[in-house]
């Protein structure tokens, strides 16, 4: 088994594969893969046989074979779109694409074949409002949520066919959100019905609880990400959780730090557990498969820090920072099996 670290570089047409070291999390560059079009966010259907790419400059999406030896392996199939995705995922089987469109105020729905391939006509092609921002299935592959950012300051819920991939809104088509806030990103609890958002807008982060039977979000907490001695500006951007549910970290951009919260097992509330000072603008960061390290990249330092996670506290411990090419857009890391015993 080898661990990856994938990152995008927009303006550069590349994507960074690095190698993890698996007891200190140091990072060494296994391969520099040419992307041309813009890449930015990345997901990864549920088997590892393809990575799903969203392209800003030519604007579409696109596969790419996953290559258990060199890290990625020959470009399947790209489709053209009229605008740009700005967060893509599979569902929980791997059959659809999910992608939702900033600045159209969009959300598709894409099949994909079991080679690797990618439909031209979307199963769903739906239009809500500007600011539409991130869209994935939730453990049961039934649900799925379109946070969009300020103005339209919303969620939308939607019921999932894993079948024909259709999205229809349900019962309650909106989730209770409160005035400003702008939800961004969010992040399902492995072994609780909770849902975790960003708010982009009003730099905090909100709990809700998930109804299994009907989908519907009740908002149940938000807090701010900020310390209460910071008055400067400041937008959230990504949310990612440890495997284990223990802790959940979304980024600050303008105070250029990653906030650490605790989840509590039993309820999932959340406690705050402090700040970790990082690269420039950390618009994007991941954490590893089993939870031990996060990689946070700097929009304004073409740079990615890498940091040991303390299980026991959440904090952060800065192990090295690595050069990036320009604009990097995702952090992803993969552990992959190599078929070396």
């Amino acid at each position: 088994m080898v661990t990856r670290v994938f990152c995008t570089q927009e303006n550069d047409d590349r994507i960074t594969i690095f190698q993890m070291d698996p007891e200190t999390g140091r990072l060494t560059v296994e391969r520099e893969f040419d992307m041309p079009g813009g890449p930015a966010p990345l997901a990864v259907d549920p088997q590892q046989r393809w990575l799903i790419v969203g392209l800003r400059e030519q604007t579409g999406l696109a596969t790419v074979r996953l290559d258990p030896q060199q890290g990625l392996g020959e470009v399947i199939s790209k489709i053209d779109l009229p605008v740009d995705a700005c967060y893509v995922s599979t569902d929980r089987i791997g059959r659809f694409v999910l992608s939702a469109y900033y600045g159209a105020g969009v959300c598709a729905v894409h099949r994909i074949s079991d080679e690797g391939e990618l439909m031209d006509e979307a199963v769903e092609w739906i239009e809500t409002t500007p600011h539409a921002h991130c869209i994935h299935t939730d453990p049961s592959n039934r649900f799925a949520y379109l946070p969009h950012t300020m103005p339209a300051n919303t969620i939308l819920q939607y019921a999932f066919d894993a079948e024909t991939g259709r999205l229809t809104p349900l019962e309650m088509p909106r989730a209770s959100v409160e005035a400003g806030v702008g939800p961004r990103h969010y992040a399902y609890h492995p072994d609780l019905y909770r849902v975790y958002v960003s708010n982009e807008n009003g730099s905090s982060i909100t709990s809700y609880a998930m109804d299994p039977d009907t989908g519907e979000l009740d908002l149940l907490q938000t807090l701010s990400t900020l310390p209460s001695d910071f008055g400067g500006d400041n937008t959230c951007a990504q949310i990612h959780m440890t495997p284990n549910g223990r802790w959940v970290y979304v980024s600050n951009r303008g105070h250029d730090s990653l906030a650490i919260f605790g989840i509590a097992a039993d309820t999932g509330m959340l406690t705050p557990a402090g700040h970790r000072a990082t690269e420039p603008i950390p618009r994007v960061f991941g954490i590893d498969p089993r939870g031990r390290f996060l990689y946070a990249a700097g929009l304004d330092s073409d740079r990615m820090t890498g940091y040991a996670i303390d299980d026991e506290d959440g904090q952060l411990h800065e192990i090295e920072s690595y050069g990036l090419g320009r604009t990097p857009m995702w952090v992803l890391a993969l552990e992959m099996d190599t078929g070396v015993s």
